[in-house]
């Protein structure tokens, strides 16, 4: 969904301004005819934030993994779901805010009317293109 305000996150002459990115309410309007995967992403230049609506229809699922570099905070926007944890299971409805540390083997399995929930992390960094012997200096006895 495209910014309210034209999502220039900087003016013509000076630093950023805050902006309108997009209305929740009008992504969730299509309910669960909603089509499944990143309904909305975080999208403006120079971010340091990364953030998507998701909506994963009845019953589906993120399968259950380990993210070793990011925490990410989850807000349940509409519907319901289970979190999967090693320990265990927790229900997840709307309204409820999930602080997923780095370092955590999570899940999300949709409910029976399937979910949709916002997720923000800090912004992954970029691939770069290195030398090809920039892998050696990551090997033991390496450069």
């Amino acid at each position: 969904m495209a910014a309210e305000d034209g999502g220039s996150p900087r003016s013509a002459a000076g630093p950023p301004l805050p902006g309108v990115l997009c209305d929740i309410a009008e992504l969730l309007s299509a309910g669960e005819d909603a089509p499944a995967g990143a309904l909305w992403k975080l999208a403006e230049p120079g971010r340091q934030l990364d953030a998507n609506v998701v909506r994963i229809p009845a019953a589906g699922r993120v399968d259950t993994h380990t993210e070793p570099d990011l925490d990410v905070l989850l807000l349940v926007l509409d519907g319901a779901a289970v979190l999967v944890r090693t320990d265990g299971e927790r229900p997840l409805r709307a309204g409820v805010l999930t602080w997923l540390p780095h370092g955590s083997t999570r899940g999300v399995v949709a409910g029976p009317d399937g979910v949709t929930y916002l997720t923000v992390h800090r912004r992954r960094p970029g691939m770069r293109i290195q030398p090809p012997d920039a892998a050696d200096r990551l090997r033991p006895g390496g450069a």
